[in-house]
């Protein structure tokens, strides 16, 4: 396998041999969004529990949970009112969960339309992915973007957070 020379046809029939699980200790979820319409900056963060799961023979064939408390800004107070009613409701909704309805390969690029569940409401979005072959894993990077107020997350005081955020999802995938 090693002598193998890598292309897109070996990655792909590699990728799709199998079940792959994202390496929570080599991988991280994040999110940016802009504030006070970008005059100011960006906020940034991410969650600190989350699996993930790759397998394109199955439905969905991407799948990735985030634990809705395990959210981290670097600042207690704005992630504890992150997890509060107004923005995940992580008492109530948990999870957020993106699952793919189709999954187009093509090369080292996927192409992901999904749903992402986040406060007891779904929302479409399209999420892009490289996936390069290292060794026996795959480096993985993921983004999309998401107008969190479709996700009933307004409770923004004098229009500090401007949509739309990014989220990125970067990391190993390890066979199953």
């Amino acid at each position: 396998m090693y002598g193998d020379t890598i292309t897109p046809a070996v990655t792909a029939s590699r990728l799709a041999s199998g079940t792959w699980i994202l390496d929570p200790d080599r991988s991280s979820v994040e999110f940016r969004t802009r504030l006070l319409y970008g005059l100011i900056g960006t906020v940034g963060g991410g969650f600190d529990r989350f699996r993930g799961t790759l397998d394109l023979t199955a439905r969905p064939a991407i799948e990735l949970v985030l634990e809705a408390d395990s959210i981290d800004t670097g600042n207690r107070r704005r992630d504890r009112h992150l997890r509060s009613a107004d923005f995940f409701d992580a008492a109530e909704h948990p999870q957020v969960r993106f699952a793919s309805e189709s999954v187009a390969l093509e090369g080292e690029a996927l192409h992901v339309p999904g749903t992402l569940q986040a406060a007891g409401r779904s929302v479409p979005i399209d999420a892009f992915a490289t996936v390069r072959q290292a060794g026996e894993e795959f480096e993985i990077e993921a983004g999309a973007v998401v107008d969190q107020r479709q996700l009933g997350m307004t409770f923004i005081p004098l229009g500090m957070l401007r949509p739309p955020a990014r989220l990125a999802v970067r990391g190993r995938l390890v066979r199953w």
